[in-house]
């Protein structure tokens, strides 16, 4: 049935998904206990995802913005870390038209935010973005993932774990609860970690917008930590193979996947 189309919806034609399509999870989902992981976030030139610390920086060309809201509409969850979620207050829905809340009925097409919060720092309350969006029905209530040690304000909405993440055993975890499929959207410490060599293939396909701009030093910066071989010389850190650039509007979109020999 179809519903109103809110004012901010945005369109993301058929003719521009063709590219991403094979970057993305299948409706089969994978084979064993983790679910399809999509790292994705937008870079300047410099490397760097904001300004500075908590600071809300736009990098994405209009283009770029619609293609991501697509990119969660083709994943059951949406993933990020406790310091975007205090300094965006983050909808973390998709504003495609046509899914669920945005010229359809029910919530098809969103997917379910997540939220490491390790310290229960993040003071959410009943005018957070991601509660007023389930409230209108425009998107899903989040799951929020705290250390054991920490006390539960809202028991309903969290699962404890402990302070220092097993990514593995969370993506396992989140898999055995319906999603088959994981976005993760940001910030830098959730990407660099996931970046480091002990993660790495734990992903299952890496989606980077890049901006025609710089920053500028003291930025936000996505590089994982060097590594060093067996004599103690400095190597890359990793490298993606399968690896297809694509111009979008005045920004450039790579898709690739981790070269397992790097992991």
């Amino acid at each position: 049935m179809a519903a109103p189309t809110p004012r901010d919806a945005l369109d993301f034609p058929e003719s521009d998904r063709d590219f991403l399509n094979p970057h993305l999870p299948s409706q089969v989902g994978t084979a064993d206990d983790l679910p399809f992981t999509t790292l994705t976030f937008a870079t300047s030139l410099d490397s760097s995802l904001a300004l500075s610390p908590g600071a809300r920086t736009v990098l994405s060309g209009p283009q770029s913005k619609a293609m991501t809201h697509y990119l969660r509409s083709r994943h059951d969850g949406i993933l990020i870390g406790v310091g975007t979620a205090v300094a965006d207050d983050p909808g973390l829905n998709c504003r495609i038209a046509g899914v669920g809340g945005y010229g359809n009925e029910g919530l098809n097409g969103q997917p379910r935010p997540v939220v490491i919060d390790p310290s229960a720092r993040w003071d959410f309350s009943d005018d957070s973005k991601l509660f007023q969006l389930c409230r209108e029905g425009r998107g899903r209530a989040p799951w929020i993932v705290t250390a054991l040690d920490q006390p539960l304000r809202k028991s309903k909405l969290c699962w404890r774990s402990r302070h220092q993440i097993n990514w593995h055993d969370l993506l396992v975890t989140l898999k055995s609860n319906g999603l088959l499929s994981v976005m993760v959207e940001g910030g830098g410490q959730v990407i660099n970690s996931l970046l480091s060599p002990s993660h790495m293939s734990l992903l299952s396909s890496v989606i980077v917008t890049i901006a025609p701009t710089w920053l500028g030093q003291g930025g936000v910066v996505v590089s994982p930590a060097r590594r060093f071989d067996d004599r103690g010389n400095a190597i890359s850190a990793a490298r993606l193979t399968n690896v297809k650039w694509y111009p979008f509007g005045e920004d450039v979109v790579l898709c690739g996947q981790v070269n397992l020999s790097d992991a």
